[in-house]
């Protein structure tokens, strides 16, 4: 039998329980873990030293997807209409550098796709797209109690709030791309 031969893609919308429950639903999508990447402190960043957005990282996810299922630009098409990238460093009521929108690429095929992808939206979206489109350097993963979080915490306010109409609007507009497609 042969192995699938899975790629990597990081990214970050915001509050990362939002982008790893919403990318969790796509085909193709094998796993996905919360953590931070993109600032310049040094050693393993702590949530707390994250929230107080001195650290320069972002709140990220970084997902293991098999590209014979799902491309990397129908992922980026899937993650960049479930979040706002018009917004800089924020999403909703999180505020800060820490929530920005960001793409961080692995290689230079992954930032052309993202650059197309990028230019492809700008009209899309009235105001312009703030998207920060960065090498990725470095990824550290979350504490544990930030993976799975929204599976593990449906019943909680933000969940309830904020993380499941981004999944009832995955659903409407990417249905075709779900694992559970209906």
């Amino acid at each position: 039998m042969e192995s699938k031969k899975l790629e990597l893609a990081t990214l970050g919308g915001g509050c990362f329980w939002c982008t790893e429950a919403v990318l969790l639903e796509v085909k193709g999508v094998e796993k996905v873990v919360s953590g931070y990447s993109g600032g310049n402190a040094p050693g393993k960043p702590t949530y707390k030293e994250i929230c107080s957005g001195l650290t320069g990282h972002a709140e990220v996810i970084q997902l293991s997807f098999d590209p014979d299922i799902i491309s990397f630009h129908d992922l980026l098409m899937i993650f960049m209409t479930t979040h706002d990238p018009t917004t800089l460093n924020r999403q909703g009521a999180d505020v800060g550098t820490q929530y920005r929108s960001v793409i961080f690429y692995h290689d230079e095929n992954q930032k052309k796709v993202a650059e197309g992808v990028l230019s492809e939206l700008s009209s899309y979206y009235e105001d312009p797209v703030v998207t920060e489109l960065s090498p990725l350097k470095i990824f550290y993963e979350a504490e544990d109690y930030h993976q799975d979080y929204y599976r593990n915490n449906q019943s909680q306010g933000y969940c309830n709030f904020v993380i499941t109409p981004k999944l009832a609007k995955l659903r409407k507009i990417h249905a075709d791309k779900l694992k559970n497609a209906i």
